[in-house]
């Protein structure tokens, strides 16, 4: 069963200051997952994690990240910005984009970023930008077809569709690239994939690893590059369901550097930096939203009415993604009851959970939605006028803190022209 990082009586005192809903974040929770990915990958002295700024977008989490070591990966110009108001230079940045303006390679150029290429036709686009090539320089591969990795240790299988997929260089565009950029004047390059979304298995990111080393050492082979890291990107997922495993981010550590040693150390490649750019396991599970019931409806089946709605998490909404729900304060009592859990939106899939089995629930019952940090709050939207909700930081010393204001009407006006 899932637990909240958070206490009823707890609660109750955080909504005195800040009515709901809003994002609450568990401080010590980011800190200690980020040391212990650190730890697992501590057999790599170059290692970095780049935070994908997309999943969770707020200065004061970057910044707590950064304290522990960490980079961001960026893909567009707010992302570029917003980091580097938080203190992000240099190599600290990885621009990882798709479709790319002219103007977000022009900023990236100045912090300084490693920018990674996603198609074979924006080295002359970027050369044309900003006029020359970095001496670092990175390029994503999308090696086609279906990525499977079959039953995992878990007992789970692992499958993907790269060939489906808009991002990336194909293999032979890669020996291609490698080779353009050489003549251009770059001096050190890297790699970068991503073969699988939110994967319950600590086999993926060895599998994946061992692709990309391969790759490296095809592409050192062919072109004479000298590949100074290696991005295997995000993937690593979490479990959203109380009966899924989670990940165990030293064994997959492990994993990673079993494959370094038996792929690049004999290719005399044993000085390449491994990065990794993940959101949701960095972040989803030390994000709550929280909300309060505010109507019961009885009519063909059980509705159970919050004040948050799709705008705050729209993930069940668009994907029917499964987020656990514990009702505060019943964390002990028996799931009896089935309802469907719903928000305001006049839309029929602003539903938080349908058919769930719950304790039964009263009006003012405080809710915890599970595993809202990455990609929660950040995919908040406007419609119907609905507004975007605050964030709150739950301190390591237990006070809290605001670390976004909720949206004003003022807020959702600003850009209109009313004349």
């Amino acid at each position: 069963m899932k637990k909240p990082f958070v206490t009823l009586e707890q609660l109750q005192e955080i909504v005195k200051d800040y009515p709901t809903p809003f994002h609450l974040y568990d401080e010590r929770g980011i800190r200690e997952n980020a040391r212990a990915l650190y730890k697992a990958f501590s057999w790599n002295p170059g290692f970095r994690e780049y935070f994908a700024v997309k999943a969770t977008p707020n200065p004061q989490i970057l910044k707590i990240l950064h304290e522990e070591g960490c980079g961001v990966d960026c893909s567009s110009l707010t992302e570029l910005m917003m980091s580097g108001r938080c203190g992000f230079k240099g190599d600290e940045i990885m621009f990882s984009s798709n479709d790319t303006p002219a103007e977000e390679f022009v900023l990236a150029d100045q912090l300084g970023a490693t920018i990674n290429l996603d198609d074979i036709t924006h080295i002359d686009f970027l050369q044309q930008t900003i006029g020359h090539i970095p001496k670092k320089i990175s390029c994503r591969y999308n090696p086609g077809g279906t990525f499977t990795l079959g039953e995992s240790k878990e007992g789970f299988q692992v499958m993907d569709n790269p060939g489906d997929a808009k991002y990336g260089l194909t293999r032979p565009q890669m020996t291609e690239a490698f080779r353009r950029l050489r003549e251009l004047g770059a001096e050190e390059f890297g790699i970068h994939a991503f073969l699988a979304s939110n994967t319950l298995s600590n086999d993926y990111y060895p599998a994946l690893a061992a692709i990309l080393f391969q790759t490296a050492v095809e592409l050192k082979n062919e072109t004479g590059a000298h590949i100074t890291f290696i991005n295997l990107s995000g993937g690593v997922g979490v479990p959203y369901r109380p009966d899924q495993p989670a990940n165990d981010i030293a064994v997959i550590g492990e994993g990673v550097r079993r494959a370094y040693e038996e792929i690049l150390v004999p290719a005399g490649m044993g000085d390449v930096a491994i990065c990794t750019e993940l959101g949701r396991f960095m972040l989803a599970p030390y994000g709550h939203l929280v909300t309060k019931v505010l109507h019961q409806k009885h009519i063909h089946k059980e509705y159970i009415g919050v004040d948050a709605c799709a705008a705050n998490l729209m993930r069940p909404a668009i994907y029917g993604a499964y987020h656990h729900i514990t009702v505060m304060g019943k964390e002990d009592a028996p799931c009896g009851h089935k309802y469907d859990v719903t928000g305001s939106l006049c839309e029929n899939s602003d539903k938080f959970a349908v058919d769930r089995m719950l304790p039964e629930i009263h009006t003012g019952d405080l809710l915890v939605i599970h595993d809202t940090g990455a990609h929660g709050h950040a995919m908040g939207y406007q419609y119907n006028g609905r507004l975007r909700s605050a964030e709150v930081l739950l301190c390591q010393d237990g006070s809290t803190r605001l670390i976004r204001r909720a949206e004003t009407p003022e807020d959702y006006f600003a850009t209109a022209i009313w004349d």
